[in-house]
């Protein structure tokens, strides 16, 4: 299994190939979400839904063997593809690893000039939400 920054790396060549071209990159993040598995109805409930996003983002942890495995969805496009390059990155992972991961490629990229302060925002505070279930998880792990 990959760890987190060569999953960073990966993603960070990705984005490389498609220079500064801003719409190609929008369109390819938009693509990424498109490749999000199916997020489950019933999992669309208020408690699952990040708070600080302008758009609607669903999110559910779940222990796989001591690692997390995230499922996410969001009610517009863009968002859906930022949610996925975060799940890409610390899906599967120990809860540890997601703690620790400094997420370097957000500004490797450039993501801050290609999704504005408001987007910004909601993509710190899916970040934020990623990082908690890790911290619950991992204090369930050491009770």
């Amino acid at each position: 299994m990959s760890s987190v920054n060569d999953i960073q790396n990966e993603i960070i060549e990705e984005f490389n190939i498609l220079g500064d071209d801003k719409e190609s990159t929008i369109f390819y993040i938009m693509e990424l979400g498109g490749k999000l598995p199916d997020f489950p109805e019933n999992e669309r409930i208020d408690s699952n839904i990040i708070k600080g996003c302008q758009s609607k983002v669903w999110l559910t942890a779940k222990d796989d063997n001591d690692q997390i495995e995230f499922l996410a969805d969001s009610n517009t496009d863009i968002t859906k593809g930022l949610i996925s390059l975060l799940i890409r990155v610390l899906s599967g992972k120990k809860p540890k690893e997601i703690l620790d991961a400094d997420l370097f490629f957000i500004d490797k990229i450039g993501m801050g000039n290609i999704i504005g302060s408001q987007r910004s925002n909601g993509l710190a505070a899916m970040i934020k939400q990623m990082k908690l279930y890790a911290l619950a998880y991992q204090t369930k792990q050491n009770a």
